[in-house]
């Protein structure tokens, strides 16, 4: 089945194995932390909704946080992300991450260049802290084409319903973005890791994005119960990172 009404079936079969993940990360104590990433329109609000839909909210938590305080900028850069981890029997989605400072600030000068060499040689130790406290980490980063960010950014100007998603920072998007391609290379290179990996999701079709990240995700926390009869995600799709997809094309340029 294709179409509207087949995506809206592989959706709902795919919310109703969500709902079981979630019984059973409960049930295990478990603590997952699942990372978006992604250049701006990449279309992170809408995969997350998807996936948050239908799942318990005492149990599912979605951050996203806005420009730091000045209190924020005089602490450890991570400080402002530590009390949104996860406790066991939680998911929480960030849209945005610490990542931040090796995107959008790396970018647009929000940080110094010590600044961002600090986090680039601490963010992998970080990580690594938090698995080996008890934290699954599932790193997303939504990969789309220039003319597709172009279309899209478009479209959020004369859509009423979309305009809280402009942003003095999505106007000039498209102007950096040979460097958003940089720092983004840079990023993968010194932060993807055997331990917490980076998994590049191809979005330049929304809804063929959502549902191949929420098969992914559905098999990247053990759980018996989804296992079973499961579809695994396009591997088109959703890949892990590596150095080649680069020079390939996999990776928009």
């Amino acid at each position: 089945m294709s179409g509207k009404k087949g995506y809206k079936q592989a959706l709902r079969e795919l919310q109703i194995k969500l709902v079981t993940l979630q019984r059973h990360l409960i049930e295990h104590d478990l603590q997952i932390l699942v990372l978006f990433e992604g250049r701006d329109a990449a279309g992170k609000d809408g995969t997350i909704k998807r996936i948050v839909q239908h799942l318990s909210p005492r149990e599912t938590r979605v951050v996203a946080l806005g420009k730091p305080s000045d209190r924020d900028c005089a602490s450890w850069y991570f400080q402002r992300y530590v009390p949104h981890l996860p406790t066991k029997q939680e998911m929480v989605l960030f849209n945005r991450s610490w990542y931040n400072r090796a995107g959008v600030e790396r970018v647009m000068g929000f940080c110094s260049d010590q600044e961002y060499r600090e986090f680039m040689d601490s963010v992998v130790p970080f990580e690594a802290m938090l698995v080996r406290s008890g934290i699954q980490i599932i790193k997303y980063y939504l990969d789309i084409g220039r003319e597709e960010q172009q279309q899209r950014m478009k479209a959020r100007k004369v859509d009423p319903l979309k305009q809280w998603k402009v942003s003095p920072v999505d106007e000039v998007a498209l102007q950096h973005w040979k460097e958003y391609s940089v720092a983004r290379n840079e990023m993968f290179a010194k932060s993807h890791s055997e331990l917490v990996p980076w998994y590049v999701v191809r979005a330049d079709d929304k809804k063929t994005a959502r549902l191949n990240v929420i098969r992914h995700l559905l098999t990247a926390v053990q759980c018996p119960e989804c296992d079973q009869h499961g579809e695994a995600p396009d591997p088109e799709i959703v890949f892990p990172y590596d150095g080649t997809h680069l020079l390939s094309g996999r990776i928009a340029p």
